[in-house]
């Protein structure tokens, strides 16, 4: 079992940019401090829900202050920049850390993020496929040239070679960043099975619509070619909702108190591109519905809930916003209990 954080810079009401970006540098070095897995950061432009615009930068940070954990991208939006540059970054990142950089992507959706950076509808609607082709084709051959609709360049070289990684002792330990796949959609999935690279499946999927998302996978990806050995060791992530106190009714109310207004907020200065309608779950009912399915609770109770989707689904390893009271103490001191009480139950 790999119990990680999933980190928004989730801006709270009241607060500013710099106090949700400070909280969630600090649980990331909590994070390590605590023997947990992995640190998984979001992206998000022009709305106080996340206020990390850079999930890469903020993983080169991190990974600079920390020395054992992982740090990965939940996720970087490729419709909004280039394979390329993105695979650079990647490369960069693997070759400095030891190769403890996880790069997430994913299509993002229909919001005004995609007239600023230029990319439009287009490369939301019909893009991602041409966009993850040559991102992974960056990543793993020497010399790459675009020949897509909307990427079309001369051969140029690959520097620096992310499967150049040598180990403590001069040794060399070929193979790139690991590469995941945020998955909202039956396209998506057959896009991540048919490449043969894991699923990030979102918080608000219980554990039985998650198993059907794996079954999708695994039917598409031996379909593809994938090896039977391959497919079962598909290192899928499950992300979810973290709040540990010694009573369930103290934990609940903690976050039904702090994330309604926080999702109200940041949910409701999403703007689409095309001015088309969306609906915005219900704040509380939507935070209701976190505590019921995910480790919110007791230590025994969180351990519980994590074992029960790993048997379900087939996932072990775990993405989980702790981050929902919204403070800065109370975070710190949820992602400690998180590693010192939950995960010695899972072992």
């Amino acid at each position: 079992m790999r119990v990680g954080t999933f980190v928004l810079a989730a801006q709270f009401p009241g607060q500013g940019p710099g106090e949700a970006l400070h909280r969630a540098i600090r649980s990331a070095e909590v994070a390590e401090e605590s023997g947990l897995d992995s640190v998984w950061l979001a992206e998000h432009h022009f709305v106080p829900y996340g206020v990390c615009p850079s999930a890469v930068t903020l993983a080169a940070l991190l990974l600079g202050r920390t020395r054992r954990i992982r740090v990965g991208t939940a996720v970087s939006v490729l419709p909004t920049q280039h394979p390329v540059a993105l695979g650079e970054q990647a490369a960069l990142l693997h070759l400095t850390s030891g190769g403890r950089f996880t790069l997430g992507v994913g299509r993002g959706g229909p919001w005004i993020d995609l007239e600023v950076f230029g990319g439009g509808l287009e490369a939301y609607e019909r893009g991602f496929p041409e966009s993850l082709g040559l991102l992974l084709d960056w990543l793993r051959e020497p010399r790459v040239a675009g020949r897509g609709e909307r990427y079309g360049f001369r051969e140029v070289a690959v520097v620096p070679r992310p499967d150049e990684l040598f180990d403590g002792a001069g040794t060399e330990n070929p193979g790139g960043p690991e590469v995941v796949v945020a998955c909202t959609s039956p396209k998506s999935v057959r896009l991540a099975a048919e490449n043969g690279l894991p699923m990030l499946l979102g918080m608000h999927c219980g554990d039985e619509e998650k198993a059907e998302v794996v079954a999708l996978w695994r039917t598409c990806a031996l379909a593809a070619g994938r090896s039977p050995e391959s497919v079962r060791q598909a290192g899928h992530v499950s992300a979810g909702v973290a709040q540990i106190a010694d009573r369930t009714e103290e934990a609940t109310e903690t976050l039904v108190k702090t994330m309604p207004g926080w999702l109200r907020q940041g949910l409701d200065a999403h703007v689409t591109v095309d001015g088309r309608h969306r609906v915005m779950r219900d704040p509380v009912g939507y935070t209701e519905m976190l505590c019921g399915i995910h480790p919110v609770g007791p230590p025994r109770l969180a351990a519980d809930r994590l074992a029960a989707t790993a048997e379900r689904t087939g996932i072990t390893r775990f993405a989980l916003l702790v981050e929902g009271s919204g403070d800065l103490v109370a975070t710190e001191e949820n992602v400690a209990r998180l590693g010192t009480e939950v995960l010695p139950l899972l072992k």
